[in-house]
């Protein structure tokens, strides 16, 4: 497609408009949520580029608070399922119960049937149940019994996991993973923000509550124009070349990484980090890419597609070190 400068600059206008919402939400979010921007505007990114996301941070970091705020600004439904060992695929999706007054058998909708769904600890819970939840999140669908359910749009997970507490917990297997289109690490905050949280939490006039400032409805309207948001052919091979990068990193001057990763990412990551890449350039109130916004997104749509070998485990090199070697080493447009 040719696009022209006039078409750019329009597009540009228009995204500029649209994206206004931006904005609010993120003011509104800010009355309950301290510091934590890079989390929200991660959330955002997911939210607009509709893909999942997995928060992994220690407990007590505002994880669900967040999820539970950016619902409420929605005026979104939100379900939060805890995920413990015992958990079973009829607690997340439903399940068919008989009704004795009309003599057959109906369907109960489990919690899974909302907008936001917060996974919580979701290495809790053995595969039976994390597989339950794949198919809601790849084909947007739940099957209980014989009946096929949509689900509703925007239909989004946000699931968290502890990085500390590793007994009783089982890994997510790869191939879920992969289905998280972002995997944000979260820190602690700062000692500014940590004062901050203190007295907002002792003080009980201090925290408004949230209020809606958009409806699902914008959300689907503002994805379809994320999609539209101009991407260069330049910007595609530089999303490409880092992709192939984690597959085939001799090609790029980076033999030293060959016998440090066990396997790249999938064409799944290259989409993901063109939508990502967009999302970010929308929320900037941008109509196009440009190189520095799939830089800011690589590390969270890449850390969870790049396997180590044991010989990197053993070197303690974590993926962000082999994707901040690729990131200098490819060419920027």
């Amino acid at each position: 497609m040719e696009n022209t400068s006039s078409d750019i600059r329009q597009l540009n206008e228009k995204i500029h408009q649209a994206s206004a919402f931006v904005d609010l939400l993120n003011m509104e979010l800010g009355k309950v949520i301290v510091g934590q921007r890079y989390m929200v505007e991660r959330l955002l990114i997911g939210l607009l580029a509709q893909g999942h996301v997995l928060l992994e941070g220690v407990p007590g970091l505002a994880k669900t608070l967040s999820i539970k705020s950016l619902s409420s600004a929605i005026n979104a439904k939100f379900s939060r399922i805890q995920f413990t060992p015992d958990l079973l695929p009829a607690d997340v999706v439903g399940t068919m119960i008989y009704n004795q007054q009309k003599n057959e058998f109906v369907v109960r909708k489990g919690p899974i049937f909302a907008n936001f769904i917060l996974a919580d600890e979701i290495n809790r819970a053995p595969a039976k149940v994390q597989s339950a939840l794949l198919e809601a999140m790849q084909e947007r669908q739940i099957t209980i019994g014989d009946s096929t359910f949509k689900l509703d749009d925007p239909f989004l997970v946000l699931a968290t996991q502890n990085p500390i507490e590793q007994e009783g917990t089982y890994t997510l297997p790869e191939a879920q993973v992969d289905r998280f289109m972002l995997k944000v690490v979260i820190g602690y905050p700062t000692k500014e923000e940590e004062r901050h949280i203190i007295r907002q939490n002792l003080n009980p006039e201090a925290s408004a509550p949230i209020r809606p400032v958009i409806q699902p409805a914008d959300i689907l309207e503002a994805r379809k124009l994320v999609r539209e948001v101009y991407m260069d052919e330049k910007i595609e091979k530089y999303i490409i070349d880092i992709v192939f990068a984690t597959r085939n990193p001799e090609e790029y001057k980076l033999q030293k990484l060959k016998p440090l990763i066990s396997y790249g990412g999938s064409p799944r990551a290259s989409i993901n980090l063109a939508l990502a890449a967009k999302a970010y350039a929308f929320m900037k109130r941008r109509g196009y890419v440009i190189p520095e916004d799939v830089r800011s997104i690589c590390f969270d749509v890449m850390r969870h597609r790049v396997g180590l070998t044991y010989e990197a485990e053993a070197e303690n090199v974590t993926s962000e070190n082999i994707l901040s070697e690729i990131l200098n080493a490819v060419e920027v447009p």
